[in-house]
């Protein structure tokens, strides 16, 4: 099944508004970066245990391990939670920066060094975390 697919699929299996939330995010990260890699990861580890919330990842970005290995990864990524929606703007060093820089204009969103979590797109400042995404972006551009 293409990744297109299974984030239709993921998208689609949510209820309202989180749904429509989840699609308009989904279009505004593409516009962002309209020739990103898209990723779906099934929170699945690879004894098909789940360890976390399935996820759309958008772009790609390089980790760096202690051991000198390297791993492609997404640069921002969605994911449904029990309550909302997280976005992970992933590889800002400066764990404080996100909360810092877009923490009070964001609106109702709980922020993190890499998580903004909202219950509803609008409950937050859109064009606020366009902004985020977009540092982000720059931040970890591979």
């Amino acid at each position: 099944m293409s990744i297109q697919k299974l984030v239709q699929d993921y998208m689609a299996i949510q209820p309202e508004p989180k749904r429509s939330d989840m699609r308009a995010l989904h279009g505004i990260i593409q516009e962002l970066m309209p020739e990103g890699r898209l990723w779906f990861l099934d929170g699945k580890d690879e004894n098909g245990k789940t360890v976390s919330n399935p996820n759309i990842g958008y772009g790609t970005r390089t980790i760096e391990y202690a051991n000198g290995k390297t791993k492609a990864f997404y640069q921002v990524g969605i994911s449904a939670n029990t309550t909302g929606i997280s976005v992970y703007i992933l590889g800002i060093e400066d764990k404080h920066y996100l909360v810092r820089t877009y923490g009070k204009e964001l609106g109702k969103a709980s922020v993190t060094g890499y998580c903004i979590k909202f219950k509803s797109l609008k409950d937050i400042n859109v064009n606020v975390l366009k902004r985020a995404m977009q540092d982000g972006m720059k931040r970890t551009h591979a």
